[in-house]
């Protein structure tokens, strides 16, 4: 099993920036998709990006250019950069792995507003 542990959420104002971390109870080299959802209010799961073993990226079009996931496999944790914050981009924001099965994590929640 994969247990993981989101941080880095909080309030921030608009044109702000965060970066989310998604720590895993362990090694993430073999873990073969890892990544992140996010899913506002009164609206589904929408996946915005997500990072391949060999460290290929696909991101949401709607998210293009604002975000940047990245892993750093001697933390075992992977990261998203999110720039330029819009207030619908309100969400909760979940890690996931996928390692034979899917893994998620509980979530952090990011909140933008002036």
């Amino acid at each position: 099993q994969v247990q993981l542990v989101e941080s880095g959420g909080g309030l921030v104002q608009p044109g702000g920036s965060l970066r989310l971390s998604c720590a895993a109870s362990g090694s993430i080299e073999s873990i073969y998709a890892m990544g992140w959802y996010r899913q506002a209010p009164g609206k589904q799961r929408e996946l915005v990006a997500r990072i391949i073993s060999g460290g290929s990226t696909n991101y949401a079009d709607s998210v293009k250019g604002r975000l940047t996931i990245s892993r750093d496999n001697a933390k075992n944790t992977v990261y998203l950069q999110i720039n330029s914050l819009k207030p619908e981009n309100t969400a909760v924001y979940l890690c996931y792995a996928f390692h034979g099965a899917c893994y998620w994590g509980k979530g952090t929640l990011v909140t933008v507003s002036a």
